[in-house]
């Protein structure tokens, strides 16, 4: 029977053996002289033979009506290949219908191939047909797939742009740190640091073609298409992420392009990296997630792999630009962009754990943990490093006018802004060696607190030795004075004053009123020896001492009003300290000798001397007339 079964061409010549087989079996079974074991073995062919005849029959019946049902299911699916419309342009009768005739195709597939006893016959035929109309139909639902994404995907470019905590030139800009003090006000920090996460999921497509995804979804994964649909769902979202990030004003970079790049030019990128980052995790894709599961969730692992093809390339290239920043050269400008980059991450940190929260996804969630932790370890040790960077900054020449140095607006200005990222720094610096040998206040407000108080010791022993290029011992603590008021004023009237505490403050007005008390006394002792009472009684005497000490006065004059105190309360209570000191022993000293000597020779009325100490420290040298009275 094998052997000829492997010579029979054709469905029907089997048939037709069947039952010529049949026909002799009957035919030997009327004959008279056959022995009763044989009858019985001719009896058995008979009945199998029979059955053989029946089974044909019904196959012959089920391959008839398939091939009704495949040239109905045909019709319709050939009827859509000449015309221009799309098939869901057409309306929702014309969509199910075909998918419905798509469907049935299928299950012809499914049970034509059950009739097959060979690869040969009216069955083979049909089966060929119908995944031939099933491989059309696959192509045209692939097409219509990608027609309705087009058509229907939402736009999110407002989304990008609309985090007003991302204000254009605050933080980032270097003028934040800037020497001038108008440039810092109301700008300590341009991202509010929190671990909440926000979600804004919004339609990726619209709502009501949703279920027309997900119904060709069935169709296609049923008819084991589902590689070719994933393959096109999956190289839509690319390529619109990839369009989202253009829309974010993010280009692709690599690693050394952004290491080669000018800070100004790399300034705005990161501005731009920070917005495209908590826009495209906390929204696109967030809101992407949530159709890939609307479609695909009922397939198993298959929504979360094919989210992750989709989205890997464009987080990729997001990451990467964090790392290039990571590892670049961290002056102290760019603490700011570092803590804000580190902040958004942390900030991101829940949401791309959920995005990515699968096994597929774990590449993704690796690097965003790694490059978090990379840009904490860059911003500890840019902080870290500042107070170095305030001990190098040296000096050659005295500063003009024993004014406020740039270093110290600098410093307090940059440690003034740092106190807006408390939390975060806090958290980097935890752990840091305290043991420096400094003088700490007790009241410590974690280690950012240590850091800061150790940048301003610094910054004193700075500028002491910036003191000691003045020739003028009088000019050194004008010097002194200022730039320590200064600290305190900046302490006093900001958030640095938790980090420094009262202690700090009284300890440091102290120091810059000791600064001024040493002025006067390296000023005015020496003008005013010239006035002590000595039991000195010649006329001549007298008036060489009047002489003498308005000369010493008018040196003292065109000098010091070129000296500069900047703060209007401290220029004015050291004016007073001086007059009160100076008028006293003037009027003393005149209503001694005045008696003695005429008026021509006291130059000048100690309510003039009162009026020219008012000309002192405005930083412009003026000179008195000479003039008698």
């Amino acid at each position: 029977m094998g052997d000829c079964e492997s010579i029979i061409p054709t469905y029907d010549a089997e048939q037709h053996v069947i039952a010529a087989a049949l026909h002799i079996v009957k035919a030997l079974g009327v004959s008279k002289n056959l022995s009763g074991d044989m009858r019985k073995i001719l009896t058995e062919f008979e009945t199998h033979f029979s059955t053989m005849t029946k089974l044909t029959e019904s196959n012959t019946r089920l391959t008839s009506e398939a091939e009704d049902r495949l040239k109905c299911a045909q019709e319709k699916v050939m009827s859509w290949r000449s015309k221009q419309l799309m098939i869901w342009d057409s309306g929702p009768k014309e969509a199910s219908e075909y998918l419905q005739a798509v469907d049935e195709v299928r299950r012809l597939t499914e049970s034509l191939g059950s009739l097959l006893s060979n690869n040969n016959g009216k069955p083979k035929e049909l089966l060929d047909r119908a995944h031939s109309v099933l491989q059309m139909a696959m192509v045209r639902l692939e097409e219509e797939l990608m027609h309705i994404l087009a058509r229907n995907k939402q736009f999110f470019g407002p989304r990008c742009m609309s985090f007003h905590s991302y204000e254009e030139g605050v933080v980032f800009d270097e003028s934040i740190v800037s020497t001038e003090d108008d440039s810092v006000e109301d700008t300590s920090r341009g991202e509010s640091s929190g671990t909440e996460s926000e979600e804004y999921i919004m339609d990726s497509v619209h709502p009501g073609v949703v279920s027309d995804i997900k119904s060709i979804a069935t169709v296609m994964f049923a008819s084991n298409y589902d590689q070719e649909f994933c393959q096109a769902f999956t190289s839509f979202w690319r390529d619109a992420l990839d369009e989202y990030l253009i829309i974010c004003k993010m280009e692709k970079l690599s690693i050394e392009d952004v290491l080669k790049m000018e800070w100004s030019s790399l300034n705005h990128k990161i501005k731009k990296w920070c917005r495209a980052m908590k826009s495209v995790i906390q929204s696109y894709l967030a809101s992407e997630k949530w159709l890939f599961n609307q479609v695909l969730g009922e397939f198993g692992s298959v929504s979360s792999i094919c989210f992750f093809e989709a989205s890997k390339a464009s987080m990729l290239c997001l990451l990467n630009f964090g790392e290039a920043i990571s590892i670049g050269p961290h002056p102290p400008e760019r603490l700011f962009c570092l803590i804000n980059m580190y902040e958004v991450l942390a900030d991101l940190l829940q949401d791309i754990d959920a995005l990515f929260l699968e096994e597929v996804g774990s590449f993704i969630r690796i690097e965003f943990h790694e490059l978090l932790r990379r840009l904490g370890d860059s911003v500890r040790a840019t902080f870290v490093g500042f107070g170095n960077q305030v001990a190098l900054n040296t000096s050659t020449t005295p500063f003009p006018k024993g004014g406020i140095h740039p270093l110290t607006k600098y410093v307090m200005n940059y440690i003034r802004t740092l106190a807006g990222y408390g939390d975060t720094l806090n958290l980097l610096l935890e752990g840091q060696d305290r043991e420096d040998g400094q003088n700490i206040s007790s009241h410590i407000f974690g280690p950012m607190a240590h850091h800061f108080q150790s940048v301003t010791s610094i910054l004193e022993a700075n500028l002491d030795n910036k003191s000691n290029l003045y020739k003028n011992g009088s000019l050194k603590h004008i010097f002194m004075m200022n730039n320590i008021h200064y600290m305190v004023e900046k302490v006093k009237s900001s958030e640095l004053r938790t980090y420094f505490g009262d202690e700090w403050i009284r300890k440091h007005i102290g120091k810059f009123q000791q600064h001024a008390t040493s002025y006067e006394r390296a000023t005015w002792s020496s003008v005013l020896s010239l006035l002590r009472d000595d039991g000195t009684s010649g006329k001549a005497i007298l008036r060489e001492r009047c002489r003498d000490f308005s000369i010493a006065f008018e040196e003292v004059y065109k000098s010091h009003t070129g000296w500069s105190i900047p703060d209007p309360q401290l220029r004015e209570d050291l004016r007073i300290s001086t007059s009160q000191r100076v008028i006293l022993a003037y009027r003393t000293f005149v209503g001694r000798i005045s008696s003695s000597i005429s008026d021509k020779y006291i130059k000048y009325t100690a309510d003039e001397l009162e009026n020219y100490i008012l000309d002192l420290f405005e930083g412009s040298p003026r000179s008195l007339h000479n003039r008698r009275r």
